[in-house]
């Protein structure tokens, strides 16, 4: 709460303080005992105390169910990794709470300490990897930090035999606050990406990425700068509308592998996907129906 203020009430300050939500909403809350301090639940009647601090939770929005399983790649007593699907948020944001992996995970394994060790964009399909336990979580989350994690990606875009590659991107990569996409700019380099054509048919290309960096959207950017954008992006090179329930042609991008030195073992891990890009499997599928990886 603020330190000074002339608020009859704590109900009278939350009204003000939070616009966005109903005057009658805040005060069911407050009779619902949902709102705490220090010392437990305030009621509709409660002060305002000026610096004092409360907690609650807001509504959890209406969530559109994503129809895809997350299954387990590998399971020990600190690390979990999983084949996340197309369409599916890593952690809660925004309007993604409870369609989330790690509040799935949480409560399909009964793992209520798991965190994400890093982060999988929603339409990216692939390895992610989870922390089990508190007390390791920063050993692993720390690899991440400081790229002692070898990642490799495939992707489904167009074919251009004019593109010579194998070659090696870089580009200075800036995302601003409040803008869905990301943008390449002039200026020193702050990420790289390795891209290889392993294979083509159909005019289509089958690529292999290897990021050395993180940056946001960072291989979709890459891709579509190099002339042949990922097969099914929504926000590269142009954005367009596509509703949340709209299954349909995801982003054809699959994180791969994931190899690292286990900080806790010293023990040399390598994780393989199973899922598989439904383009290249399929493109009469892919373009006509729901996919399935």
């Amino acid at each position: 709460m603020p330190e000074e203020g002339e608020w009859g009430s704590l109900l009278e300050h939350l009204i003000e303080r939070l616009p966005r939500v109903a005057p009658e909403r805040i005060e069911q809350m407050l009779r619902e005992e949902r709102i705490f301090g220090v010392d437990g639940p305030l009621g509709v009647e409660a002060p305002f105390v000026p610096g004092s601090f409360i907690w609650f939770h807001r509504d959890l929005p209406d969530e559109v169910t994503v129809p895809f399983e997350v299954p387990v790649v590998y399971r020990d007593e600190h690390l979990l990794v999983v084949d996340k699907p197309h369409f599916l948020a890593a952690i809660p944001r925004g309007q993604h709470i409870q369609q989330t992996a790690l509040v799935r995970l949480r409560r399909q394994l009964d793992l209520p300490e798991l965190s994400p060790a890093h982060r999988l964009d929603r339409v990216t399909a692939g390895l992610m990897m989870f922390v089990i336990t508190r007390d390791v979580r920063g050993k692993y989350q720390e690899m991440f930090r400081h790229r002692k994690v070898y990642k490799e990606y495939e992707a489904i875009a167009a074919h251009d035999p004019a593109l010579s590659l194998p070659r090696t991107v870089r580009s200075r990569i800036v995302k601003e606050r409040g803008v869905i996409v990301a943008q390449e700019v002039l200026g020193d380099p702050n990420a790289e990406t390795y891209v290889e054509l392993a294979e083509h048919r159909d005019g289509l290309g089958r690529y292999r990425l290897v990021p050395a960096t993180g940056r946001t959207h960072q291989l979709r950017v890459h891709m579509s700068g190099l002339g042949v954008p990922i097969l099914g992006d929504d926000f590269y090179p142009e954005v367009r509308e596509k509703a949340l329930d709209d299954f349909t042609k995801p982003l054809q991008l699959l994180a791969k592998v994931v190899e690292f030195d286990d900080p806790l073992t010293g023990e040399h891990r390598r994780f393989t996907s199973s899922l598989r890009l439904s383009a290249w499997e399929s493109l009469a599928q892919w373009a006509t129906g729901p996919p399935r990886t």
